[in-house]
């Protein structure tokens, strides 16, 4: 069967129903029609610009330009992990530790992935390597972002608690150990469910993707698994270095509280 092309009034219709679910939000003073257009619109750019560039590189697989894509694709994650979080790190530590746990999670994983699991020739292969990074760093940063928004929120919320336990004799390490814990279970458990429901509850991205493309189900649902898997291992180990990273931080050489190092959530 022919993949079947949309046109532009195809998608304009999807739009037209967007703006309709902002005019909703604006008549029952929910506020977020604001919020919910410009992040349409966003996706419209993205995605377009997205499709023209990876047109490009498909065409002449430059590692170069392939490589410069990957940074800028880990560069703007890793600005989203900071810009969702009510109370985040400031300086370079706000951006630093979701960019850098990004990497050595999303990045490794995809590495293997693309040399021992699909075995690509080469590995850079845009056509294998820009979508598997994209999943990839794209369930990572928000595992990530949760698992750190709810780690500096406890950890302001309960910093008495924290004290009394440092005044007491722990280390920082056992004073913020319950935290940690509670924000790694919190940024894991989008994923965990995303696992449980998928195929009984819906069908992921890439398998519909697939399947709308043509290729047989139970192909597209072998790639979706091992999307899947993949996936899982990269959130959990990139929210367990965001997060040990974040509570290192939240402590000087002298194991006392350190707060001032967070943002205060903007009025």
């Amino acid at each position: 069967m022919e993949l079947i092309s949309l046109s532009p009034w195809d998608l304009s219709i999807a739009a037209l129903l967007v703006i309709a679910l902002a005019a909703i939000s604006w008549r029952m003073h929910l506020g977020i029609e604001r919020r919910l257009l410009i992040a349409a619109s966003r996706s419209v750019i993205q995605l377009t610009l997205i499709g023209l560039v990876l047109k490009s590189l498909f065409a002449q697989s430059n590692p170069l330009l392939i490589g410069a894509l990957a940074i800028f694709m880990l560069s703007v994650a890793g600005y989203e992990v900071m810009a969702r979080q009510e109370r985040r790190f400031s300086g370079i530590w706000g951006i630093g530790i979701g960019t850098f746990s990004m990497f050595i999670s999303s990045f490794s994983i995809t590495l293997l992935a693309l040399n021992v699991v699909v075995n690509v020739e080469p590995w850079y292969t845009p056509q294998y390597l820009i979508p598997l990074l994209g999943m990839m760093l794209g369930n990572t940063m928000s595992g990530m972002a949760i698992a750190l928004d709810n780690l500096t929120q406890a950890a302001w919320q309960q910093r008495g608690a924290i004290e009394a336990r440092l005044m007491l004799g722990h280390t920082w390490n056992q004073a913020i150990g319950e935290l940690r814990r509670r924000a790694l279970r919190a940024g894991l458990i989008p994923i965990i469910n995303a696992m449980a429901a998928a195929g009984v509850v819906s069908l992921p991205g890439m398998m519909t993707g697939q399947i709308l493309a043509g290729s047989p189900p139970l192909e597209a649902a072998k790639y979706q698994l091992m999307i899947l898997l993949l996936i899982t291992v990269g959130t959990g180990l990139g929210a367990i270095a965001a997060v040990s990273l974040g509570s290192h931080r939240l402590f000087d050489h002298r194991q006392r509280l350190r707060l001032d190092r967070l943002r205060q959530p903007a009025r």
